[in-house]
């Protein structure tokens, strides 16, 4: 296939750049300037509305993944809006592009997250549940809706809300090891909040899943099928360190720390389960915890 990438240097998308490289497809990657002369890419400028249509012409999928990091920063007003204005009108534009190109993509996979659904404690969630309260579920709700344009263009498209995605070259792991390698890990306010995530393996995984599953159409939750409690993710985490868990973080030193975020990301329940996927036959390579932080951290866990 012939398949553009936006978001491609970041943590997941330089990951499906790759997979789809070796996998003998064609990677043609957004980017926000001016191509090199021979470079497989399109230009395309979300914050002008700019975007090369003719570059997208002819191509069998796109893969959108381009996003502001939503956890890099204290959430002001105005990074709230720039999380919600990269999301929501990046997706616009491609999908507005997309719609009106003479041989448009067949397919297009979308990120989205499981803050679409919310703090919702206990609550089983696949993907018919209903959205949550919140700026998180306000702006999923708002970035999905971006995607319309294309599905009404028949475009098959597939919405991966992505629960936290588990690496050691970023994210909300790499952040994690070094208190805990410390011995300074421990739960997170009560612990009982459900923690919904994902091997980076696996996720490429789910693009590639999604790109080729003809029968794949609208919100996929993009997490492995045992979500965890915090207390148990921090137990899991010290064993396979094999480091003392015993220094909790309060909820309310965490609020004062990074204010809203604190909620909306650190205290929230959500307890996704990836129901259209294990229907139409996804694999999962780390559908345990423990199983999935031994291989990341080279403790010899193993598919």
């Amino acid at each position: 296939m012939r398949v553009a990438v936006s978001g491609s240097t970041g943590l997941v998308g330089s990951d499906v750049v790759a997979s789809l490289s070796t996998s003998g497809h064609e990677v043609v990657r957004l980017v926000r300037r001016d191509p090199a002369p021979g470079e497989r890419a399109v230009r395309w400028d979300p914050m002008k509305r700019e975007a090369d249509a003719a570059g997208l012409e002819g191509l069998d999928a796109v893969v959108h993944l381009a996003g502001e990091n939503i956890a890099s920063g204290r959430w002001t007003a105005a990074r709230k809006a720039a999380i919600r204005d990269s999301r929501v009108n990046g997706t616009r534009l491609l999908c507005d592009v997309l719609a009106v190109l003479a041989r448009p993509p067949k397919t297009l996979v979308c990120a989205s997250a499981i803050g679409y659904y919310g703090d919702r404690g206990e609550e089983l969630l696949p993907e018919e549940s209903p959205p949550g309260a919140g700026f998180l579920p306000d702006v999923c709700r708002e970035w999905e809706a971006a995607s319309e344009p294309a599905a009404r263009k028949g475009i098959r498209v597939v919405v991966l809300r992505i629960g936290m995605v588990l690496s050691r070259k970023g994210g909300a792991l790499s952040r994690m090891l070094p208190p805990f390698r410390a011995g300074v890990g421990g739960v997170i306010g009560n612990g009982r909040q459900y923690v919904s995530w994902i091997a980076l393996d696996d996720l490429v995984g789910i693009v590639l899943h999604a790109l080729q599953s003809g029968e794949l159409r609208g919100p996929v939750n993009a997490v492995a099928p045992r979500p965890v409690t915090n207390r148990e993710l921090t137990e899991a985490l010290g064993k396979v360190l094999s480091r003392p868990t015993l220094l909790p973080v309060p909820a309310f030193a965490l609020r004062l720390a990074v204010g809203e975020m604190a909620d909306a990301l650190l205290l929230a329940s959500a307890r996704v389960i990836p129901h259209r996927l294990e229907e139409t036959g996804y694999h999962f390579r780390y559908p345990e915890l423990g199983g999935a932080l031994r291989h990341l951290l080279g403790k010899g866990g193993t598919p």
